[in-house]
């Protein structure tokens, strides 16, 4: 791998935002994910591997250490932003068709819930490994998810509950999507949810945190989903 992806990745994974932040200590007056990416680009590499050798393989080890409990959420957030600079520098490929998202995801905090935090975290993640993200906010009917759906025509739908209250929500939404467009992939987290529940409801897949939800979708989705 080239040199400045690895130093990508690394800015990534340590929240290394430019040159002018002072987070991590130990790298401040460094070049960040913002200068690094566009030198990158003025050196040819392509956009393709700037997304997967840098962006998605810092993204990868975040997820691994948020799963293992060695960092917290404010090291997620600020990982996010340095991703989300970088993901500027790569708009346009995107927009041009020169890179090409695995797919889209439609998501969403269920109806009666107006909590978004773990909903925003998640989606953090899937964009950094590569996903279109159709974010629908909060407090969303099961009419409002089919359109969605039936609109965008993603991959998977994400459905997000902070509350034991709102898990029957989950539950109904979850089947009318089923019902209406079986062969979406249907994705259920948050923190009452539990892989028993979301058996019950007819869920194809259960996380407790995010990286586990982005393995499911690599893992599930063909190589020329777009």
């Amino acid at each position: 791998m080239s040199e400045i992806l690895k130093r990508i990745a690394v800015c990534v994974e340590r929240g290394k935002v430019d040159a002018r932040s002072f987070h991590p200590p130990e790298m401040e007056g460094q070049d960040g994910a913002d200068e690094l990416t566009g030198k990158a680009l003025e050196k040819g590499i392509s956009p393709n591997d700037i997304l997967t050798k840098g962006l998605i393989a810092g993204m990868q080890r975040v997820g691994e250490k948020f799963r293992d409990n060695t960092i917290y959420l404010p090291d997620v957030l600020v990982s996010a932003k340095s991703m989300s600079v970088s993901m500027e520098h790569l708009s346009p490929f995107f927009n041009s068709g020169v890179i090409k998202h695995k797919g889209k995801i439609v998501m969403g905090t269920v109806a009666g819930d107006l909590h978004d935090i773990g909903k925003e975290i998640v989606a953090m993640f899937f964009e950094g490994g590569g996903w279109k993200i159709i974010d629908l906010g909060v407090d969303v009917s099961a009419e409002k998810f089919n359109q969605a759906i039936k609109e965008h025509k993603p991959f998977a739908v994400g459905l997000s509950a902070l509350l034991t209250t709102t898990m029957i929500s989950m539950e109904s939404i979850a089947k009318e999507i089923k019902t209406e467009v079986p062969d979406v992939k249907v994705i259920v987290g948050g923190a009452p949810v539990t892989k028993d529940f979301a058996d019950r409801i007819g869920a194809d897949a259960y996380s407790s945190g995010p990286q586990g939800a982005l393995d499911y979708l690599n893992m599930s989705c063909p190589g020329d989903y777009s």
